[in-house]
């Protein structure tokens, strides 16, 4: 038995010529003091599986040993995992213990030293849980790809794996009625993303040639496509508008239209193609396991689910508009969102999210320093980049913006974008918000999404606040209340 009571111990060692057969050592194990704080990064432990047991990684393992299972604990498993003790005894026929022959010591595992600010996480976290308590977020360093911080609600307390989770615990942190608990929401959402996707999809519009930064396309309201008409989220109409107050106002019909023609335009993937470039659809590289890639739906993606009768459509242009305002059947994760946002905030960057920064000894001494992955490189257009950035900056600052009214006051220029997702009949919409901070020269991109928080004004966005405040040491103990036009 593990993790015995200390009035059970004590009976035990002051009896021991009543129990013969029972010896008693001392086992370590993992504890987590944060508790719910960060789990889905730190991960868990658990014993290793018989499949595990043949791989070169977990070689000098043995059969009851504890390994890590998920988070940093998997990945980082062969720096943090140690070596076992062990001690030769010799024993009479009858299996009893005469005398002990030799002895080695455990030897602890070296740590870790994380590029996570445990303060922005935490309160990361306390923001999430002030909505509907599902959802997530991702905090990065834009220049560098370090994780600041990076949540899932609802969390769990990995405590309870660093002994032997029983049956009923495992069933309640998986179960979809609890909202699984250890599902990593932040890597592992996939999720239509809303108003947020229109960076991408004004970046693959000023790179493929369709419009420039002053094209002007006039927003009426509605976009009508074969037989379906496409309206703006609550009714607005903008009339005659170029891409920074698209941006700003977030015109559902300007990028409708941008949909519409990139599909019909060259081979028609210019919006997917530009997603992938981004980080969309594929995954980031995290040093975290179990990662999702995510999806980027393409005309060969939904055709060939026509042919095996799993859609009862093939590809229409609609599906493109559709994509180019994060609807339909986009599915990605706020890491994702993350990574894209801070690519066009660092000139054209793909960031490779990293935690892991440094292995050192018990002592804090450091033994092997962790190289920043390569990023990958996007040629973009300089004054591309200047046009996004701006028509976010309006977003959260501009009258009419739509995240204007929840960054009033707050002495870090922000630029940034409101998402509303659309999940279909009968389940509130999906609220989202992508931040870049300082403007005009951003250092950090915070990425938060709510499940079921409505618009994005209303929910993420005052989470995102709340982050932001944490992050450049505002004042600010509590999320103020959202609002702005819809998205």
């Amino acid at each position: 038995k593990t993790d015995v009571p200390e009035e059970l111990f004590a009976y035990l060692l002051e009896r021991p010529e009543v129990f013969p057969g029972v010896t008693i050592e001392r086992v370590f194990l993992r504890e987590y003091p944060h508790r719910e704080v960060g789990a889905h990064l730190f991960g868990t432990v658990g014993e290793v599986t018989r499949e595990q047991l043949g791989e070169e990684r977990y070689r000098g393992v043995g059969m009851g040993d504890r390994v890590g299972q998920s988070g940093i604990e998997a990945e980082y498993d062969r720096f943090l995992r140690g070596r076992n003790g062990a001690t030769r005894v010799q024993v009479d026929a009858l299996g009893n213990l005469s005398r002990e022959l030799a002895t080695r010591q455990p030897q602890q595992g070296r740590q870790l030293r994380l590029s996570v600010d445990l303060d922005v996480q935490r309160v990361g976290q306390e923001a999430l849980a002030s909505g509907t308590g599902q959802g997530a977020f991702a905090v990065l360093d834009v220049r560098n790809g370090q994780v600041m911080a990076l949540g899932s609600q609802p969390s769990f307390d990995p405590n309870i794996f660093a002994k032997t989770i029983k049956a009923s615990d495992y069933k309640r942190l998986t179960s979809d009625e609890t909202g699984a608990p250890l599902t990593n929401r932040a890597t592992q959402g996939g999720y239509p993303t809303g108003s947020t996707f229109k960076l991408i999809t004004a970046t693959a519009a000023l790179e493929s040639g369709l419009i420039t930064p002053d094209t002007v396309l006039y927003d009426g309201g509605s976009l009508t496509v074969g037989d379906v008409v496409f309206n703006n989220a609550g009714g607005a109409a903008h009339g005659a508008l170029a891409l920074r107050t698209a941006l700003t106002v977030s015109s559902d019909v300007f990028f409708y239209q941008l949909g519409r023609d990139m599909d019909g335009r060259g081979d028609g993937l210019a919006l997917q193609r530009w997603a992938r470039r981004l980080g969309l659809g594929r995954l980031t590289g995290i040093d975290l396991p179990a990662e999702q890639a995510g999806r980027v739906p393409t005309p060969r993606w939904r055709n060939q689910l026509f042919k095996k009768r799993l859609t009862d459509r093939p590809w229409s242009v609609g599906d493109n508009v559709n994509l180019s305002v994060g609807q339909g059947d986009v599915a990605v994760d706020p890491l994702q969102m993350a990574v894209a946002y801070a690519t066009i905030a660092n000139g054209g960057r793909v960031l490779r999210p990293r935690l892991g920064m440094r292995i050192e000894d018990t002592a804090g001494r450091a033994l092997q320093q962790l190289e920043a992955p390569t990023a990958r490189r996007l040629k973009i257009d300089p004054s591309f980049r200047l046009a996004i950035l701006e028509g976010l900056r309006g977003a959260a600052s501009a009258p009419g913006g739509t995240s204007t009214e929840v960054f009033a006051g707050f002495p870090i220029p922000v630029a940034g974008k409101t998402g509303t997702a659309e999940k279909g009949l009968g389940r509130a919409d999906q609220s989202w918000y992508v931040a870049l901070a300082p403007y005009p020269d951003p250092k950090y991109v915070v990425a938060v999404t709510d499940e079921a928080g409505g618009f994005g004004a209303e929910t993420a966005a005052p989470m995102a606040r709340r982050i932001l405040a944490e992050l450049f040491d505002v004042n600010e103990q509590r999320i103020v209340e959202g609002g702005g036009p819809s998205d």
